[in-house]
Formats: C-alpha cells, structure tokens, sequence
C-alpha cells in the first residue's frame, strides 16, 4: 500500500505549476496524463511472476487516446480490444493486428464481419463468447487454419461494484461451461483447438477470487480444453485512489499463478503461456482532472463548491458511488491548500459538484447517490480543484456532450516536464455536424 506522502508526491511530480500551465494553455477544464507514472506501471505489469512466459495486454477501453497506446505498446505491451473499432483505432495507431486481441459482446454480420475476417488474415488473435461468435467463424476459421480463442465464464465474479462484477452467473460474459461441452463437439467438427482460453472476473476484484478464477481455469484446461498453449486470467486490478485503500499486490498475484501453472506442468506436462490485461491498474492515477472553481453555494443543509468541469468528465461517482481524491490549489497554482493525503485534508467541507443540470453530477455522492461533504481548505471563486484518480474509465467513458458540453482537451505531463496535447479540445460545431 502507498503511504499518503507517496501519493503526495505523486501529485506533485508534475507540480501544481503544471496544473496552472495547462489551464492556461488548454483551458479548463483538462485532463492531464503523466508519462512517467504510466511507464512505471507498465513495466511492474510486465515484471509480474510467470512461469513459462507472460503477454501483458493493456485493456484499451480503459483510455484509448493514441498517444497514451504509443507510449504503452513502446513499453511492450500489447492490447486487448473490447470492440471491432478498437481494433481499428489501435491499428491506426501503428498497432499490428498480430499484437491485438479482440474479446468482445459484439456478434458481426456484413461488412463488420468481413472486416473481422481480414484483420484475422492478418494475424489479429479472437476470443470467441458466445456459441453464436464460435459458429459465425467456424468455417471461415477451418477454411484458413485460423485458431480462435475462447473466453469461459469462470461461474465466480468480483469487483468494485455489482455492475463491474463480470464473471458469476448474473453476467453474460463469456461461454458458460454448461455451453462448452457443445462448443467444443463444434470446434472439433472445425478442426478448431482453443489454443488459448481467456477468463476475466471484474474490475477491481478481490484478490483471493482472482486466485480462485486461476484454479478454476486451469481445472477446465486440463479437463476438458486440452489443446490449450496459454490461459488468460483479464485484469481488473484493484487500484487504491483515496487514503486507507491499497492496491492490489500483482507481484503476489502473479507468484501464485506461476506456482499453479508449474504444479500443472508438473502433472500434465504442459507449459502454459500466461496473459493479463491490466488498464485501471496503468492509467487510473496516472490521469487528473483539472477544474476551476467557478462558484459557491449554500443550503441550510449543505455547502457547495461548483467547479466547471464534472459528470461530463468523470462520470465514476455517479455510476458506481466511487471516490477520487481532491487537490485544491491556488488560482495562480503556486500554494497547494489541502491534499486528501495531507493531515488534516481541511477545516471545511463541502459536497463538490458540477454544471451540468442533473442532482448526481456531483463528485462526492454517497454509495446511496447523495451528495455529502468532503474536508477540505475552504477554495476561494477562481481557485483551481483537482480530481485525482482519473485516468482510467473517464475521458472514454463519461457523458462529455450531456448539456451540449464539449469534450475536454487532454494533455500529457511528459518525461521531460512539458505538456503536449494530445487530444484537442471538441467544438460545438463538431457535436452539431452530424445532424440533418
């Protein structure tokens, strides 16, 4: 677990300066992504445990900006893809199809499934989740001696919130294993052999369930599944935001899943690959959201401090009750006022919320959606308020035109202390173009 002053320093190594420079060069609000915090996690993922070879794929969903994909597949990653035009974006991004996995709900007829059938030609690997995916490819797949993968629902979930819990019974994720006797009567008719088997159980899961997901897969692989090569066991790393949270130990994780793949070849004398896919666990507090405080307001029941950026930007405590950490500084950005991770935080508290016209943009809502107070130092109109945490499942995923809002520029904190914008700022003109 990191230690508040850790985290501090995490803050401050691109410097509340830094913060006022984006502002005042890209406007606020912005996000803002630092290099050396991304590579940092990058290389710890791929220094986890293995034993007889590891793929880390960063789950792109979790920030799919091109220039963050640059940096991470640079550091050796390769990508794990939720949807065909992820594929596409990380292709164009300079992204070989062969670095590139597609996992995904989506059930492909057309055009789409000519596409998929390229990019297949071209190397691009595919785990089927569905019986109706397997049988849309199968010919397709003996015809040109292509081995999909499968992703098997484990029968177990965990996760941060019930809605990120994607493994149990209640999720339709992956092929059930009362379906895979079936798949594989079909895949054997293909001469299709599931040469890799992919689970994935939530986002920020429990460690201990993980374990059990590891066990759980390789009971299936040695049973009934093989002709697998390698096992996937997803991501959903638990990351530690605010203070008296911890991260999950990936080093410990990874020894035991080495430890039960050696006892497997031991038994069966079989060496299985090992791939995780970690994307909250890389971006989550590598990325801030940088606010300004535009107004104050007050009820006999609360305080209130609006800023000018919220929901739109980071819809995670709406959706799920989550908490991110809150930095308040100067408006000229030279005074640090309060950090969540400083003792105390503040004398004064306040719900913080947003401008959109909806009672939940609010960054400090309760597990039951009401706004609560935050300590704090009390900000003054015009003070800057960062929101930590926010580097992952933010810009790709928040409702950033609600309110006829547009898009926040996203900018990277590089190695060399500059800032380079890596994603300009949306005009109204671009949320009105495709209208009729």
């Amino acid at each position: 677990m990191k230690t508040g002053e850790t985290r501090l320093n995490e803050f401050t190594s691109f410097t509340s300066r830094a913060a006022a420079k984006a502002i005042e060069e890209f406007g606020s609000p912005v996000y803002v992504y630092d290099e050396d915090s991304i590579l940092k996690r990058s290389k710890e993922c791929l220094a986890m445990p293995h034993a007889y070879g590891l793929t880390v794929r960063y789950a792109m969903k979790a920030n799919p900006n091109k220039a963050l994909l640059e940096i991470i597949t640079q550091a050796g990653l390769h990508i794990d893809a939720s949807s065909l035009n992820e594929v596409i974006r990380a292709h164009k991004t300079g992204i070989p199809y062969n670095k590139i996995m597609l996992t995904t709900q989506e059930a492909y007829e057309g055009q789409e499934m000519d596409t998929l059938k390229t990019m297949l030609l071209d190397g691009l690997h595919y785990n089927v989740c569905s019986l109706r995916q397997l049988y849309d490819i199968g010919d397709f797949s003996c015809e040109n001696y292509i081995q999909p993968g499968l992703r098997l629902q484990p029968g177990i979930g965990s996760g941060e919130s019930i809605t990120r819990t994607v493994g149990d019974g209640y999720s339709s994720f992956g092929i059930h294993p009362d379906d895979l006797d079936e798949a594989l009567k079909y895949a054997w008719g293909k001469w299709i052999k599931f040469k890799h088997v992919h689970i994935h159980i939530g986002s920020g899961s429990d460690p201990e369930v993980w374990q059990r997901s590891v066990d759980i897969l390789l009971e299936a692989v040695a049973k009934r599944l093989t002709e697998t090569e390698s096992v996937g066991f997803g991501g959903g790393f638990k990351v530690a935001r605010m203070p008296g949270e911890s991260s999950a130990d990936i080093a410990e994780m990874g020894k035991y899943a080495k430890e039960q793949i050696t006892k497997f070849n031991k038994k069966y004398k079989r060496k299985l690959k090992m791939e995780i896919e970690p994307g909250t666990y890389i971006m989550a507090n590598a990325g801030f959201i940088v606010t300004k405080v535009i107004d104050k307001k007050s009820t006999p029941q609360a305080e209130f401090v609006l800023t000018d950026g919220g929901m739109e930007l980071n819809s995670r405590p709406l959706m799920y009750g989550s908490r991110h950490p809150f930095y308040v500084l100067s408006g000229d950005g030279t005074q640090i006022k309060s950090s969540e991770f400083s003792e105390p935080p503040g004398d004064y508290s306040a719900a913080v919320v947003g401008k959109c016209c909806e009672s939940g943009d609010c960054q400090t809502l309760d597990i039951k959606g009401h706004a609560t107070a935050r300590q704090m130092a009390e900000p003054e109109i015009g003070d800057i308020l960062i929101i930590g945490g926010t580097g992952a499942y933010c810009s790709s995923m928040s409702p950033y035109n609600y309110n006829s809002h547009t898009q926040a520029p996203e900018v990277l904190h590089t190695i060399g202390g500059g800032l380079k914008l890596i994603r300009k700022k949306q005009t109204l003109e671009q949320i009105l173009e495709n209208e009729m």
